[in-house]
C-alpha cells in the first residue's frame, strides 16, 4: 500500500514539507480508537530470539530508527508501534535553531536517496527532555547530539557536553555526531586529537552518574583507512562503548541522477543507496581491525532485508534505517526483522 499508493502522494510534495505532513497524519492516526493494535498487528514482530544485547542494553530487536527523522522526540510512541527496536532522536543542539535555508532537503528518486544540508534543525535539548518526559513507550531511545552552529569549535566540548548533563536522565545511550557535512567545520572535530579530548571529557563526566550511559561515535564514510585506524585507536584507549557507521557522504560518484540536476541541488549529504556499499566496508574495516571488539550499529543504504543483512554479516551488532524507511515504508521494519528470525532457525 504505502509504495503503491502513498509514496507516490508524498512525493509530489517537497520533501521536508512531506516529512512534516507524515509525522501530523501519523500522530493523528495513532490516537484513533484500535489504531495501536493494527499497526502492532501489521508491523511489530516480537520474538524473543530477535532480543540482542549490546554494550550493556537488551533491545527488543536490532531494528532501529535513525538520528535525523525525530529530531525533537515528536513520535517516539507511535514510532515504536511500528516494530522498531530503538529509536534515535537528534541531532539535538543545547539551544534551538532553525538551520539551514529552504529548500535543504532534495530526492533523488533514481537513486533511491536523498541530499540532506538540514543543518542540525531542532527546537533544543530542553524541548527534547519535555517530550521524553512525557512518552509512554518503554522502547529503547538514543540521544543524539551535537553541537550549535554559532559555537566554534574551539569551544565544542562545551556544547556537547551541556547536552549530555541534561539528557543524560531521559535517553538510553548517546551518540556523538561530529560527522554531519552539514555544519561548517564540523567534521574537522573527527581528526584524532580533538576527537580524543571530546570523547575524553564525555568519558570522565559519564562516570560521576550511578547510572552512566553508553556512549557512541558517529563517523563520516568519507574517512580514509589512516583515520578509520586512528578512530578505532581512539575508540579503544577512550573505552568509548560503540561506533556508528557511517553518516552521510559527500561524494557524489556513480549516481544516475544527472549533474545538471546535482549541480542544480549543490551541498548537503547524500544518503539512501548509493552509500549502500561504502557504510558496509567501513564496518567490515572497523570489525577485522578491531579483532570485533567495537559494537557497531550499521546505517546507510539499507532498503530491503538483504542489504540489513549484509551490514550485520559485515559486523554491525544493530542497525538503523532512514532513507530507506522513506522510499521502502514501514514494513522493511518487518522483512528485516523475520528475515533475521529465518536465519536464526
Amino acid at each position: 500500500m504505502y509504495k503503491i499508493l502513498l509514496r507516490p502522494l508524498l512525493f509530489l510534495i517537497a520533501p521536508e514539507r512531506a516529512h512534516h505532513f507524515t509525522i501530523n497524519i501519523f500522530k493523528f492516526v495513532y490516537k484513533l480508537p484500535g489504531m495501536r493494535g493494527v499497526l502492532k498487528m501489521l508491523y511489530d514482530v516480537s520474538n524473543p530470539k530477535l532480543e540482542t544485547e549490546v554494550f550493556g542494553l537488551k533491545f527488543k530487536n536490532p531494528v532501529g530508527l535513525a538520528a535525523g527523522f525525530d529530531k525533537d522526540a515528536k513520535v517516539i510512541d507511535e514510532f515504536a508501534s511500528l516494530g522498531f527496536g530503538f529509536i534515535e532522536i537528534g541531532t539535538v543542539t543545547p539551544k534551538g535553531q532553525p538551520g539551514n535555508p529552504q529548500p535543504r532537503l532534495f530526492r533523488l528518486p533514481a537513486d533511491k536517496g536523498l541530499i540532506n544540508r538540514m543543518g542540525f534543525n531542532n527546537e533544543g535539548v530542553d524541548a527534547a527532555i519535555k517530550r521524553l518526559k512525557a512518552r509512554e513507550s518503554n522502547i529503547l531511545v538514543g540521544g543524539n547530539i551535537g553541537k550549535n552552529k554559532v559555537t566554534a569549535n574551539e569551544l565544542a566540548t562545551q556544547d556537547y557536553l551541556a547536552s549530555f548533563l541534561v539528557l543524560h536522565d531521559y535517553v538510553d545511550y548517546f551518540v556523538v555526531n561530529v560527522s554531519s557535512p552539514n555544519t561548517p567545520n564540523l567534521r574537522e572535530l573527527q581528526e584524532k586529537e580533538p576527537l580524543k579530548a571530546l570523547l575524553s571529557t564525555l568519558k570522565e563526566k559519564n562516570k560521576e552518574f550511578d547510572d552512566p550511559k553508553p556512549i557512541l561515535l558517529k563517523i563520516a564514510p568519507d574517512l580514509t583507512n589512516d583515520q578509520l585506524d586512528d578512530i578505532v585507536e581512539i575508540v579503544e584507549e577512550v573505552k568509548l562503548d560503540g561506533i556508528i557507521a557511517a553518516n552521510t557522504t559527500i561524494s557524489r560518484a556513480d549516481l544516475n541522477t544527472s549533474e545538471k540536476r546535482i549541480e542544480e541541488i549543490g551541498a548537503g549529504g547524500l544518503s539512501g543507496k548509493p552509500v549502500t556499499k561504502r557504510s558496509t566496508e567501513v564496518i567490515r574495516y572497523i570489525t577485522e581491525k578491531s579483532g570485533g571488539s567495537i559494537p557497531i550499529i550499521g546505517v546507510g543504504g539499507i532498503h530491503s532485508a538483504k542489504d540489513a543483512i549484509e551490514k550485520l554479516e559485515a559486523g554491525a551488532k544493530l542497525v538503523q534505517l532512514y532513507t530507506g524507511f522513506i522510499y521502502e515504508g514501514p514494513a522493511l521494519i518487518k522483512r528485516i526483522n523475520k528475515k533475521i528470525l529465518s536465519l536464526k532457525k
